[in-house]
């Protein structure tokens, strides 16, 4: 004990005298000027694209140092370090899905030199700025290296299709509990930290009423965190001029365009996970059947270091297994086994930098084609008028004969599947005759309107490719195929649409508390029964009539109503006019008074709500009122018209910074909840014309320091 305990006091010692020792590395030659406009978004200006990889690094650290910081830390597996035991799960993960050891193997190998180049430059322009600002970064932090900015796009990239969940029900739940695919009831304890929505949207020029190819790009992410969108417009005279919405710690423009072409991406939800249940040898440790025979786990220790409290830490080490499957978990009643697509690609960030380079859509196509990015839809247009839709997916090629929907024997190597469908055979519409594409998280089987959908058929259902349709897909189909000459206002007007459809889930869940409203014992029920038959199913800021059936069936609302019980619905109806009674004494209160956008001292009433097109998605207060956390977040409108110019409007929630004390803090959010836009500006005598200020990263810093020394 007392030799322990003098381990411990020794450890402590070491642990409090630590401290960042800066070593640069970083190359003074980056040649790169940072434009900022007057809404504060960099305008990020090299020669080469390693020179704007580095102040793109800069400027995004400039704006949101915290989240750039805490996506690399996840990235790497360190966030208990930092924040304690309850992140061990997560650093955990990352080790289970090896994502350092596929980097170690092969960031050289399978990664271009140029994408080596981009991630490494973008690295040091973190540690630049960590070097500016001693003190702003955790100790233990610096330096970055390129490969962080690789393992972010590994670690990331899965939990959009619930991989993080997969795992926890294989800790706890027995075999017939383990759901393959994940709904909104779900995940919605995770809305603070990510979303599962998106919108978009492209018209031709033969439907434009002005000859315009028209595009927009409306991710709906979390408002805040490691997933939240940032503004960048990106220029190098190697080619690469993107402007668009990234993530923090991302080395490339997520969702955007170029002067030649343009993209959004939506989560779509294919099956690309399985799980299957091991047969473990009753005497042997960690021996597992496959095929007749017993073979032995994989094994390794996990270390996690966990902060204890204050600047003190502890390292244990944790065991992981994996089979011939993939990572196993010795849950609670199983030992499972868990398969996915894109298991250990390091490439993923090199194909959204191939896709920001393309100049048309063949080579955007072939960027696609490489399909490192196992899912996400995607829309896209272009100067020379086309208009494309993709579900894109690295779809298994599966064993027939099995529910691949239910856990899988895990005996069978037949069931351990390695091919995938070519991109080509993925379902695509490339310029239909009624002139629009569309996605919002439905069907890719109603991308557009007559027979150049893909056809449903031709998809064996142990592909997993949705078929549901929810009521932002069902209104964009009614809307954008109305409309035979679409115009610049009513394009703007579709995507801000506010109504809830007839064929929608909502009339569908409100007619199942009409025909039970018998059943329930509640005070308020003749009174809401009026309050919904009177309703126009439309969301906006002065409804009184919308608030208390979004209230109830919002969590519903993307759910097929026969799977939700009877229960379900009295319970979240009872739990509604409760709280509206409490709040406010009433149940018909105004929608813009309980939705609210709220950022610092700013409180704006919302119109929107789930699943309209115009999406907002909010949490309850003890306040009383809905505070927004994700669904519409940051839009972009973007055109070509007949002689090939590009012109684009963007809007974010908030502003381009997360500092409290910068004054785009918030200052697009009157905007916002007015579906305002603001230009964007893409050449540089716009920007300059429209400009805050204008520095070099490295330069200025070093003639500052110049001027330090000879004082």
């Amino acid at each position: 004990m007392v030799k322990a305990n003098l381990i411990i006091a020794f450890y402590i010692i070491l642990t409090s005298c630590s401290s960042i020792t800066m070593v640069s590395n970083n190359d003074p030659s980056y040649d790169v000027t940072i434009y900022r406009d007057k809404w504060g978004v960099p305008h990020i200006y090299g020669e080469t694209d390693r020179d704007v990889a580095f102040g793109l690094a800069y400027a995004n650290a400039e704006a949101d140092f915290k989240n750039v910081q805490d996506a690399l830390l996840a990235a790497r597996g360190e966030m208990a370090r930092y924040y304690g035991k309850e992140y061990a799960p997560v650093d955990y993960m990352v080790g289970l899905l090896e994502i350092w050891d596929y980097i170690d193997t092969y960031y050289y190998t399978d990664l271009s030199k140029e994408t080596i180049d981009l991630c490494e430059s973008y690295a040091d322009g973190v540690n630049q700025y960590i070097e500016d600002n001693p003190g702003v970064a955790h100790p233990g932090v610096y330096p970055i290296t390129g490969k962080d900015l690789v393992a972010g796009f590994m670690q990331k990239t899965p939990t959009f299709f619930d991989v993080h969940l997969s795992l926890s029900s294989m800790f706890s739940k027995k075999p017939h509990e383990i759901k393959q695919k994940f709904d909104f009831i779900d995940t919605r304890e995770f809305i603070e930290n990510r979303s599962k929505g998106s919108n978009v949207y492209a018209v031709s020029k033969e439907k434009s009423s002005d000859g315009k190819v028209r595009l927009a790009v409306n991710a709906h992410q979390p408002w805040e965190g490691q997933y939240a969108w940032f503004e960048a417009h990106v220029h190098s005279n190697e080619g690469w001029n993107m402007v668009g919405g990234l993530f923090p710690g991302s080395p490339v423009v997520l969702v955007g365009h170029n002067e030649n072409l343009g993209w959004g991406h939506t989560v779509n939800s294919p099956d690309i996970v399985d799980i299957y249940q091991l047969e473990m040898h009753p005497n042997k440790e960690n021996y597992y059947k496959i095929d007749g025979e017993w073979k032995e786990l994989r094994s390794k220790e996990i270390p996690i270091n966990v902060k204890i409290w204050g600047p003190f830490s502890w390292t244990f080490k944790e065991s992981a297994f994996w089979s011939d499957h993939g990572p196993v978990i010795k849950g609670e009643h199983a030992t499972y086994a868990i398969r996915y697509s894109g298991y250990g690609d390091v490439r993923i960030v090199e194909q959204w930098y191939k896709m920001n380079k393309a100049s048309n859509y063949e080579q955007w196509k072939s960027a696609m084609e490489m399909q490192a990015l196992p899912m996400f839809n995607a829309g896209y247009a272009d100067k020379d008028g086309n208009i494309y839709y993709v579900y894109n997916a690295k779809l298994p090629k599966r064993t027939e004969g099995y529910n691949w929907q239910k856990v899988l024997p895990g005996d069978d190597s037949s069931l351990i599947w390695n091919e995938y469908l070519d991109f080509s055979d993925l379902p695509q519409v490339m310029n239909p005759e009624a002139g629009f594409i569309q996605n919002c998280n439905s069907s890719p089987f109603h991308t557009t309107l007559g027979k150049e959908n893909p056809i449903d058929e031709k998809y064996h259902e142990n592909l997993g490719i949705e078929r549901h349709l929810n009521n932002r897909t069902i209104r964009s189909l009614e809307l954008f195929g109305a409309d035979d000459s679409i115009s610049d206002e009513e394009f703007i007007k579709y995507k801000y649409d506010t109504q809830y459809s007839k064929e929608s889930n909502m009339v569908k869940y409100i007619d199942r508390l009409k025909k039970i409203s018998s059943e329930i014992d509640s005070d308020y029920m003749d009174e809401a029964l009026d309050i919904m038959s009177d309703w126009d199913l439309s969301v906006s800021l002065d409804s009184h009539e919308a608030t208390l059936p979004i209230l109830t069936f919002g969590l519903f609302l993307e759910i097929e109503p026969k799977e939700i019980t009877d229960e379900q619905i009295i319970s979240s109806f009872t739990e509604a006019t409760s709280y509206l009674f409490e709040h406010y004494g009433r149940i018909d209160v105004m929608w813009g008074r309980i939705n609210r956008l709220v950022r610092g001292e700013t409180s704006l009433g919302l119109s929107g709500a789930p699943d309209v097109p115009h999406a907002i998605y909010g949490l309850p207060t003890d306040k009383g009122y809905l505070r927004g956390y994700a669904g519409d977040a940051y839009l972009m409108i973007i055109d070509w018209d007949e002689e090939g110019n590009v012109n684009s409007r963007s809007i974010h929630q908030f502003g381009s910074y997360q500092n409290h004390d910068s004054p785009h803090f918030s200052d697009q959010s009157q905007m916002f909840v007015q579906k305002e836009l603001k230009q964007i500006w893409f050449d540089l005598k716009s920007i300059q014309q429209n400009l805050e200020k204008k520095y070099r990263p490295i330069k200025d810093f070093v003639d500052e320091k110049i001027k330090d020394i000879s004082n």
